[in-house]
């Protein structure tokens, strides 16, 4: 009997920055390699970046955090996982939600989606400033 393979991140991004989430996320959780895989569009066109895409996708079932909702990485991601049932696609990553997912990725894939998604909401504030002018502020959530 096999065993269905773990649930991996793959992260495509612009520039450096899937990479650096990679390193911050494994710093923080000490996370293995294999958990997180980050993929960058830099100096590669939109078939070459598909194509990295579609090999981290080989590892099988998957969450892919783009940087963006549009653009290269997102189009890309979309396109190749349009017919996966075992992939699923977050716009907007950021940090705190990749620590949740390393943390909680043996949850049901649909339910940790959605933990994901309101994870990295509210994972979201701004710090304004008091009327006083004093350093520091209020928090005000972005909800």
């Amino acid at each position: 009997m096999s065993e269905t393979p773990a649930l991996r991140g793959i992260i495509v991004a612009h520039g450096d920055m899937a990479q650096g989430l990679v390193t911050a996320v494994r710093h923080i959780t000490g996370a293995e390699e294999d958990v997180l895989v980050p993929i960058t569009n830099r100096e590669c066109s939109p078939d070459q970046l598909s194509g990295r895409i579609a090999d981290a996708l080989e590892g099988g079932p998957a969450i892919v955090f783009t940087d963006l909702q549009t653009g290269s990485c997102g189009f890309a991601a979309r396109r190749l996982t349009r017919d996966r049932t075992d992939v699923a696609i977050i716009g907007g990553v950021n940090l705190p939600l990749l620590v949740d997912f390393v943390m909680n990725r043996g949850m049901e894939p649909r339910a940790l989606v959605d933990r994901l998604v309101e994870k990295g909401r509210g994972s979201i504030v701004a710090f304004k400033p008091t009327d006083s002018g004093a350093h520091g502020g209020s928090a005000v959530s972005s909800r």
